[in-house]
C-alpha cells in the first residue's frame, strides 16, 4: 500500500523519524492503529447512547441546558 501526504506532511513526518530514531513505516503504522482503536471506541459509544436513548434513559434539552448553565457558574 502506498500513501501520498503533503509535502508539509511528509516533512513534519521525516522530522519526528529523525528526532525520534525511529523509521517513518513505523510512526504511520502507529498513527493508523491509533486511529483504527479510536474510531471503534468511538462507535462503541455511540452505541451505548443509542442504547441508552432505546431504554428511555435520557434527559429532555432544557434539562442539559440547565446542567450545563450550571457546570459553567461553577
Amino acid at each position: 500500500m502506498e500513501v501520498s501526504l503533503p509535502r508539509n506532511q511528509e516533512a513534519r513526518l521525516n522530522e519526528l523519524a529523525r528526532q525520534t530514531g525511529r523509521g517513518t513505516d513505523e510512526l504511520v503504522q502507529e498513527a493508523v492503529a491509533r486511529m483504527l482503536a479510536y474510531d471503534e471506541w468511538f462507535r462503541q459509544q455511540v452505541q451505548v447512547g443509542i442504547d441508552q436513548i432505546a431504554r428511555g434513559e435520557f434527559i429532555e434539552e432544557e434539562e442539559m441546558d440547565a446542567r450545563v448553565e450550571r457546570m459553567l457558574k461553577s
